[in-house]
């Protein structure tokens, strides 16, 4: 059983999972191929103490989140809309789309500014209209049925269309291959689709734990002049989300506990919508990443797996499984 707990993240037509040091990717091209890569996570302040420290921690994993996973979902999506390209080998090649850091940060600026906007600052102003003047427990009382309506219904929208369902359906196959590498099972699909589509440490139970905190923290604020307000809701974003993290973290540690699962239970119930039964060849794709990541960090790949065939991203040859800490 590998030594560190994995996550990761459902790309467009594919995955990604986050390692120690390192974020690997497995994309299905439209030719039928496997395509991996993998890529170290920087340097600097990550490599301090003080990123381990509680609470700027969730910080640190947030904000590689963000910026790398924006980065792969990019290219993601343009391996996955590809054009089958023949080369002079006679090989099919694999065609990427690369982004600067400039585009990368201008997208992911205007999705946290939308975002904020969405779910922040949208529900106040319809709690400020709909029980404005009330006592201020009902304010925010509202405040907080309006950001749930808001991320619920959201969710089900975006759900409806083919390509999110898609994404969908490889972010429980994320989850699976997590699942059976956490239970030392082999990484073979037949072991992986035993599991279920949910787990504990999801971004979307992370998202619901953020919601639930904020709710908590805007109460203690109060009522205030509105530009006050909405600063407040702006400024203790941050903060909402490192205390948030904290708490994923423990209650994925102790689940097992009948009163922490019933706490956490809400965050599975969300991920009924986030996560859908994958098909065979998706369950192939979070294996590959997850066994690439796990030779990019030296750990031992489970018995069993390391059966499907891949290709290097940008290249053509068919490769076997790693063999990293065999």
């Amino acid at each position: 059983m590998a030594r560190f707990s994995y996550g990761g993240q459902a790309l467009i037509e594919g995955v990604m999972m986050r390692g120690r040091d390192v974020i690997a990717v497995a994309i299905r091209h439209p030719d039928g191929r496997i395509l991996w890569a993998d890529e170290r996570l920087g340097g600097g302040f990550r490599s301090t103490r003080w990123a381990k420290l509680p609470l700027v921690r969730g910080l640190v994993v947030l904000y590689e989140t963000l910026v790398v996973g924006s980065r792969w979902l990019i290219r993601s999506a343009g391996v996955a809309a590809a054009e089958e390209e023949i080369g002079p080998d006679g090989a099919p090649a694999a065609e990427t789309v690369e982004l600067g850091k400039g585009a990368v940060a201008l997208m992911l600026g205007i999705t946290l500014v939308l975002g904020v906007g969405l779910f922040f600052i949208l529900p106040l102003g319809i709690a400020r209209f709909v029980a404005g003047g009330q006592p201020g427990v009902v304010e925010r009382i509202v405040e907080g049925s309006a950001q749930v309506a808001i991320f619920l219904g959201y969710l089900l929208v975006i759900g409806r269309t083919r390509d999110v369902r898609r994404t969908f359906q490889y972010h429980g196959a994320e989850h699976m291959s997590i699942h059976a590498l956490e239970a030392g099972d082999p990484l073979t699909v037949d072991a992986v689709r035993r599991y279920p589509t949910a787990h504990p440490r999801c971004g979307t139970e992370f998202l619901v734990v953020v919601i639930l905190v904020s709710i908590f923290v805007f109460s203690l604020v109060g009522r205030q002049e509105l530009w006050l307000t909405v600063a407040s809701r702006i400024v203790l974003i941050p903060l909402i989300a490192a205390v948030s993290y904290e708490l994923l973290r423990f209650g994925a540690r102790h689940r097992r506990r009948t009163l922490v699962r019933w706490l956490f239970e809400p965050g599975i119930w969300v991920q009924m919508i986030t996560t859908k039964q994958p098909s065979e060849d998706m369950v192939q794709v979070a294996i590959v990443a997850l066994e690439q990541a796990l030779a990019a960090d030296g750990e031992a790949l489970p018995a069993g797996g390391g059966t499907i065939a891949r290709a290097p991203l940008g290249g053509r040859r068919a490769d076997p499984a790693p063999v990293a800490g065999a």
